[in-house]
């Protein structure tokens, strides 16, 4: 789909620039000229009904599926500003790029709809940023403090809210929540990220599916695209390469949905000394296809 404008192009101009204010000298001309078909294109992904499934189709489904990964990178990028700076000796933090308000004006002039942080914490909505331990660890989560808010495109799920919290360890582990890998995102300031674009080349890396995720009426639907059951198939060996990888199978089938529901885990797992003998296995594992059973692909 060609409309004049794409978010690679936004992303790799943001990346390359040096000088003061890119909003005003690059973002909002380029949010400008998405007006129009860019903005309708992307309304196509607002409802739930297997759009992206759709091949050839008006709105291609594929194309959109990695035109909104291109513009979630394009939010990443735009987010650091508001994330914690981890002490690097001799590194400084990025530079500011936009407020708040400039940050929403992008989002919501592409036909998205900002919520803020919330009183109560929904895994659906908020991105756990930082942990303050409870004394009580059974102290259910609960939101301290709102770093920035969140977008839904229609019923679909652009971003979360990144929010403070504090919780007991038994629900939410500090340097584990707040720390560990965060799955299906490009980049965060203070903590690693995985997604699969990582580690492709230039033009490679574009290719990367964006997450699905919708609240509807009858509840939510969670990586809707995925193809791979989340607690394997009895039907195919083990080592199948459509099947769970060994450590996948170490988590519990509780903690992989925990997993999947807030894209980071929240404690570290039980067997924990198992995968211990994998170094590096939080980067290989790959719950990026998982489907809770019972919710159609």
């Amino acid at each position: 789909m060609s409309f004049g404008v794409n978010a690679r192009e936004l992303y790799e101009t943001l990346a390359r620039y040096e000088e003061g204010e890119p909003y005003r000298t690059l973002v909002v001309p380029w949010v400008d000229r998405a007006q129009g078909g860019y903005r309708s294109w992307l309304a196509a992904a607002a409802e739930d009904d297997s759009w992206w499934a759709e091949k050839g189709a008006k709105h291609d489904g594929q194309e959109l599926v990695w035109e909104l990964y291109a513009l979630h990178r394009v939010s990443d990028r735009l987010l650091l500003t508001f994330q914690p700076h981890i002490e690097v000796p001799g590194s400084t933090g990025p530079r500011a790029l936009v407020s708040v308000r400039e940050y929403l004006d992008v989002f919501t002039s592409l036909g998205m709809a900002p919520f803020a942080g919330g009183e109560a914490f929904d895994p659906f909505l908020h991105e756990i940023v930082e942990v303050e331990q409870a004394d009580d660890p059974h102290a259910p989560i609960e939101i301290t403090e709102a770093l920035w808010p969140g977008l839904m495109l229609g019923r679909l799920l652009f971003n979360r809210a990144g929010v403070r919290i504090r919780a007991g360890v038994e629900h939410a582990q500090r340097g584990v929540a707040d720390r560990s890998p965060l799955y299906w995102t490009f980049r965060r300031r203070h903590r690693p990220t995985v997604d699969l674009s990582q580690g492709w080349g230039g033009n490679s890396q574009w290719r990367t599916d964006f997450r699905l995720d919708y609240r509807t009426p009858a509840g939510d639907r969670l990586n809707v695209a995925g193809n791979r059951p989340i607690d394997g198939t009895a039907d195919l060996h083990p080592r199948h390469p459509n099947n769970l990888s060994p450590e996948e199978r170490l988590l519990t089938p509780g903690g992989r949905r925990e997993l999947l529901r807030h894209r980071c885990l929240l404690r570290a797992p039980e067997a924990a000394d198992a995968l211990a003998a994998s170094p590096g296995w939080e980067r290989d594992l790959m719950p990026f296809d998982w489907r809770i059973p019972g919710i159609a692909p």
